[in-house]
């Protein structure tokens, strides 16, 4: 049974949360992946042609507070979404915000390119 105060934690951190209101389809957007664990989508403000986040659908507040499982779903989101978008050879960074940094208490990562690629300097 849930005591007064685990119910004021879920609707501070779940119930209220946009990521999990866009999970549970409470705010329309479009999906660029979805599996049974994660879901991904553009950036609001891109900084770049692709800038998805790459969302897990049980609330997880940040990195540090992720598990094995959770990290491991997200790699394979974010290694489909590498390929559905041709980024392998023209660059791209991934980010990742914490530990009170992050606008969104909801663990996400920024798939962010393309962004060149690196070219060693002749000498």
């Amino acid at each position: 049974m849930l005591c007064n105060t685990d119910v004021l934690i879920y609707n501070i951190l779940v119930k209220d949360c946009i990521f999990c209101k866009i999970v549970r389809r409470e705010i329309p957007k479009e999906f660029a992946y979805e599996d049974k664990d994660i879901v991904a989508f553009e950036d609001l403000h891109p900084k770049t042609p692709v800038h998805l986040l790459v969302v897990p659908k049980k609330h997880v507040e940040d990195f540090f507070h992720s598990d094995a499982k959770t990290v491991e779903d997200i790699t394979r989101g974010i290694k489909h979404l590498i390929d559905k978008e041709k980024l392998m050879g023209r660059g791209y960074t991934l980010e990742v915000n914490g530990g009170g940094f992050q606008i969104i208490s909801h663990l996400h990562f920024h798939l962010m390119g393309p962004k060149g690629v690196y070219k060693p300097l002749d000498h």
